[in-house]
């Protein structure tokens, strides 16, 4: 999986719709999701990017300690997209509708299985992702009535560490059954808050947290460097 992808049109304004109604839900509860699903076929192997170890605890282990960390662990709240004769052990499972249109299939069977309406979205192979930038990006998504919040860095929008309300899962089923699966370009459809580069500095964000594993050599150099920390 990857973080970044092609960008619709629609302005750069992080700001609402003029005119619409802005909700303040800060006691608004979250479900968080870890997409565990693709292959390591760009590492060179054939097996699940989720089940890859850093630290003695594979990626998924990684991702839901981040989910914990940031939604805390109450029954229901943090699910895995992916298989669940693979992953069913590490947690309960929400499976695709459209197996095989790649995240945006994970991204709507997560909203189309949440009972809350806000949703964070993380990538199982983005192990640089802070606790502290998830419930910021949480904040800001409780303090909007965007149906993304979705950071953006000088690599594009990164769609896979978003906040996403349960809206989204209407246009995501457009997408798909109109073969559409780039993530970023169903923005465009619905009302969106982007965290611009500038703002994710300001609040000591840097974009290594969006570094996702697609190589071996990827995998070695985040290995090394997660192991130094």
């Amino acid at each position: 999986m990857s973080g970044s992808e092609g960008e619709p049109r629609f302005p750069r304004a992080s700001a609402r719709k003029a005119n619409s109604p802005v909700y303040h839900h800060g006691v608004d509860p979250v479900t968080a999701f870890v997409l565990a699903g693709g292959k390591s076929s760009r590492m060179g192997l054939n097996q699940d990017k989720a089940l890859f170890k850093i630290r003695k605890r594979t990626l998924l282990e990684h991702a839901l300690g981040l989910a914990k960390a940031s939604v805390g662990n109450t029954p229901g709240n943090i699910w895995i997209v992916g298989s669940s004769k693979k992953f069913a052990g590490f947690g309960p499972v929400v499976e695709d509708f459209y197996p095989g249109q790649g995240p945006l299939a994970g991204i709507h069977a997560a909203l189309s299985a949440s009972a809350t309406d806000l949703n964070l979205i993380i990538a199982v192979d983005m192990p640089f992702l802070q606790p502290e930038f998830l419930s910021y990006l949480i904040g800001q998504a409780r303090d909007s009535s965007a149906a993304v919040v979705v950071p953006r860095t000088e690599k594009g929008l990164q769609p896979l560490a978003a906040v996403y309300r349960r809206e989204f899962a209407a246009v995501a089923e457009r997408a798909l059954r109109a073969g559409r699966n780039k993530v970023a370009l169903s923005f465009a459809e619905i009302q969106t808050r982007i965290i611009e580069p500038d703002e994710l500095g300001k609040n000591g964000f840097s974009e290594e947290l969006f570094r996702n594993l697609n190589t071996g050599q990827e995998w070695l150099e985040a290995q090394q460097k997660l192991i130094a920390r």
